[in-house]
């Protein structure tokens, strides 16, 4: 099942939550306010270990709470087949769910930023186990409750269905960026609902999958995600994406022999 939008009164499930799924959970060395509950709906009954092995990477200063950039970087790690980025204490906790197929344990993106709140990664291991690692942020505040530029200046609708990319093989794996051009609306301003980037998968041509992702209203304003595939030169990587209004962002991308791109840039 996957997991959707939690908003802070998930606070309301320590009252009923059976007490074997929270005890399960260990001492949050983070001290968070909301890590038991959302512990208790991210992992359920699977086992969680703290490990500085998640590299979860992100400025010390939040200079701009609308769009805050995460890297998850857990490629020291083997087997892992799960990634999620989360920030307790927003309103919309969950940033992404990303299924790394044929692809390295790497996220990188940017995310909004309601409050001070402990900003972390979570990995999945082949077992089920899951792996944790995070930090506090101090934020301004106000990120997920202020209009985004595209509805102040009200061209939102233009680019909609717009997404840029890039895809270069390099010596550690094919790095992928992709950009979407897209309010993310939290459903937090008055008189406009939530309305938000959704599924975004890579695959190659002959359909393998370098992976999936669930995308929440927390990631910023005109989304850019980074990803590390194991896609090999020459080879065409097809993109398929949608919006929770079924808006379509599908395209395709050329992998380049990045080596041979800095060569001639060197000339």
């Amino acid at each position: 099942m996957k997991l959707r939008a939690v908003s802070v009164a998930v606070a309301c499930l320590l009252a009923w939550l059976p007490a074997a799924a929270v005890a399960k959970l260990p001492v949050d060395p983070l001290a968070s306010p909301m890590w038991q509950p959302l512990g208790a709906i991210f992992f359920g009954d699977d086992v969680v270990r703290f490990d500085d092995r998640v590299r979860v990477i992100f400025p010390a200063i939040a200079e701009d709470q609308h769009s805050f950039p995460v890297t998850i970087d857990a490629r020291g790690i083997k087997g892992v087949k799960r990634i999620l980025l989360f920030a307790d204490l927003n309103p919309i906790p969950l940033a992404i769910d990303y299924t790394p197929d044929a692809a390295q344990p790497f996220l990188a993106t940017r995310i909004k930023l309601d409050q001070r709140t402990p900003v972390r990664g979570a990995v999945q291991l082949e077992d089920g186990s899951w792996l944790v690692s995070g930090g506090w942020i101090d934020a301004a505040g106000g990120g997920c409750s202020a209009p985004p530029a595209s509805r102040v200046k009200g061209d939102w609708a233009e680019h909609l269905g717009q997404v840029r990319g890039v895809a270069l093989r390099q010596a550690d794996g094919t790095h992928v960026r992709l950009a979407f051009r897209h309010p993310m609306d939290t459903g937090f301003v008055a008189n406009i609902p939530t309305y938000n980037l959704d599924e975004v998968s890579l695959s190659g041509a002959n359909g393998k999958s370098y992976g999936t992702m669930h995308v929440e209203a927390s990631v910023s304003e005109d989304p850019a995600i980074a990803i590390i595939t194991d896609a090999t030169a020459g080879e065409t990587i097809v993109l398929r994406g949608g919006d929770t209004n079924g808006i379509r962002y599908d395209g395709s991308l050329a992998v380049r022999d990045g080596a041979a791109n800095a060569a001639l840039a060197a000339r």
